[in-house]
């Protein structure tokens, strides 16, 4: 970066423009290899700009980002893989930033973003999915390591991942948000057992994961023991976010694609499906600019409950846009082209077949949160209803029904 580029509580919109457009003269994104071009991104500060400089930030203000990412759009320049690396873009690196020491920070960032290191989540178990606080994978102190056993599941993308953000129990005696501490696991550590978990598209994007006897160095701890319900309401948040409230174009996603078949397939319109498609054109475009709405929010700060109503709002129209489909092609869209066991590095729905979106679909209302959840969620945080009643919430961990 040129000494010359202003400092960075004083970075403007052209400052920024200047800067990528150096970075794109010293780095030709048509001929640089990909994570070589990541990595020069991350060190000029351009990759997270509202980060710490040295971070793959400059300071800047958040709400510049989009304009940095348009540039480097309009250049042709090499992005990551979302299906890939969205867990460790959305969802590890905020959680590195704001629990992270020093060290840590450093060590993990620069890989994370530049794609040579995956992530995976390590948050939800057989008893504690909807209720993550209720979960029992112990984590017990060894000098200055951690000693893991229990059970993950649900877990994307274990198989092809270096590294897992990993939430445990280490106080059975208090209750159960209060025992919980926050870790990062090495996938390839001895003691961890990845198994496919076979989904109804044919597909093993999810596994079980089994941690037996895994040692943790307690340097790779995030927040304070015991404090691990925080730092997974930083990674939930992010993650609700990174789920429902991606940037799409009008048209984008999957009412794009009924739309193109719509407009494609006269022979297939009838009156009452028009009127259906209608509504949920409105609703996916109601859906877009109230996306775009908290993404500007989220310049100003840290995501809160409201990504929530987003991730909510996108697994409804996913499963509803989906089942539109088949009900448009008829029999047509019955067929599946694929029931062969696979291990997909992109799972994508708008890259499938319709009868494959119909099947993924109606994991969307679970994966990042369950819409229940969701909905307890935006009616206690955002309406400001009363809560539920919960009778464990001043009972020890242990003395919880199993």
């Amino acid at each position: 970066m040129s000494t010359a580029h202003p400092e960075a509580t004083a970075w403007t919109a052209d400052g920024l423009r200047t800067a990528v457009r150096e970075l794109l003269a010293a780095h030709d994104p048509a001929s640089t290899p990909t994570a070589e071009f990541l990595g020069a991104r991350y060190d000029a500060g351009l990759a997270w700009i509202h980060f710490p400089v040295g971070l793959g930030g400059l300071g800047a203000p958040r709400s510049l980002q989009q304009l940095v990412n348009e540039e480097f759009a309009a250049a042709g320049a090499p992005t990551l893989d979302p299906g890939r690396h969205g867990i460790g873009l959305g969802m590890a690196a905020p959680t590195l930033l704001a629990f992270g020491d020093d060290d840590i920070r450093s060590r993990f960032l620069r890989p994370l973003w530049t794609g040579e290191e995956v992530w995976c989540q390590l948050f939800s178990e057989p008893g504690a999915g909807s209720d993550l606080a209720a979960l029992g994978t112990r984590a017990v102190r060894d000098g200055d390591s951690w000693v893991v056993d229990g059970q993950k599941v649900w877990t994307s993308l274990a198989h092809e991942a270096h590294w897992a953000i990993l939430v445990t129990r280490t106080d059975p005696t208090v209750p159960k948000h209060a025992g919980m501490t926050y870790f990062i696991c090495d996938m390839t550590a001895p003691g961890v057992e990845v198994r496919p978990l076979r989904q109804a598209t044919g597909e093993a994007e999810f596994n079980e994961v089994f941690l037996t006897g895994v040692r943790i160095p307690d340097a790779h701890r995030l927040g304070e023991v015991g404090n691990g319900w925080r730092v997974a309401q930083t990674t939930l948040m992010n993650e609700r976010v990174a789920i429902g409230g991606h940037a799409e174009p009008r048209e984008g996603g999957l009412i794009g694609l009924l739309t193109r078949t719509w407009r494609e397939r006269p022979d297939l319109r009838t009156p009452g499906l028009h009127d259906a498609l209608l509504r949920l054109w409105v609703d996916a475009e109601a859906a877009r600019l109230t996306g775009e709405r908290l993404r500007q929010q989220l310049a100003a700060g840290q995501p809160g409950p409201e990504g929530s109503a987003a991730k909510l709002a996108y697994a409804r129209l996913n499963q509803q846009i989906s089942g539109l489909e088949l009900e448009l092609l008829g029999a047509e869209g019955l067929t599946y082209d694929d029931w062969t066991f696979r291990r997909p590095s992109n799972p994508s729905m708008e890259g499938g077949s319709p009868g494959y979106r119909y099947l993924r679909a109606k994991g969307n209302s679970i994966e990042g949160g369950t819409s229940e959840i969701l909905r307890n969620i935006i009616a206690e945080r955002v309406l400001g209803l009363p809560q539920e009643i919960r009778v464990d919430k001043d009972v020890a961990w242990k003395d919880l029904p199993k």
